[in-house]
């Protein structure tokens, strides 16, 4: 086994790097987005227009309750038949799947982090003259950024490990390079345990860098 591991990283380690960057791509393409529009949503939520908070949780309720491949599958198909002069790529359809999923979770995990924080924190902000929209600005928000970065991080080592699905349609991330090295070689144990490996490896490095974001932050409070 091991010299047919070797065999195959020395014939198709490109294949495997190539597919690492779009994993990576498609990973911070998703957390990016979905970070800024979980964020929104988070705030729309504690709205005080019932409307706009009946929407927003029954969205994150909608997407939390359906599975990722389900979601993948409906964005594929649906897109580019209801926007067919867009023309999105296949890579495109997959990225706004991921970010519709993401976005749910991440408005949670924001939701939290400006729960976290004491309410006093608002009271004494609005005492001092600042609006609703001030205080939640530059004094909750500032200070729910440290419960939420850690989390956040954390959402990036998930969607990591769930753009695995995406190779349902072929979009060359890693789980399509093994698809093709399988093709290729009819190899099965060894193509999918250098596709484990260097899964474990990225999340490994992360999850060891947010621990130590987390302890860095605790000893700054």
């Amino acid at each position: 086994m091991l010299q047919n591991i070797i065999k195959v990283l020395s014939k198709y380690g490109y294949l495997f790097a190539d597919g690492l960057w779009i994993t990576i791509e498609l990973s911070l393409i998703t957390v990016l987005c979905s970070s800024v529009l979980g964020s929104l949503l988070a705030i729309a939520r504690r709205s005080r227009l019932l409307p706009v908070r009946f929407l927003c949780t029954a969205y994150v309720e909608v997407v939390r309750g359906t599975p990722l491949l389900l979601q993948l599958y409906f964005f594929y198909f649906m897109l580019p038949n209801l926007v067919p002069a867009l023309k999105l790529s296949e890579f495109t359809c997959v990225v706004i799947a991921l970010v519709f999923n993401s976005v749910a979770y991440v408005a949670e995990i924001v939701r939290a982090g400006i729960g976290a924080v004491d309410r006093g924190q608002m009271e004494a902000a609005r005492s001092l003259g600042l609006s609703s929209k001030q205080a939640m600005i530059h004094v909750v928000l500032p200070q729910a950024v440290k419960n939420i970065l850690p989390a956040l991080c954390n959402e990036f080592v998930a969607i990591i490990k769930e753009t695995s699905l995406a190779s349902t349609f072929f979009i060359g991330d890693i789980m399509t390079t093994y698809k093709t090295i399988n093709g290729f070689t009819f190899l099965i144990i060894e193509p999918l345990l250098i596709a484990g490996i260097i899964y474990f490896c990225v999340t490994f490095v992360l999850s060891k860098a947010i621990a130590a974001l987390e302890r860095k932050m605790k000893a700054s409070d």
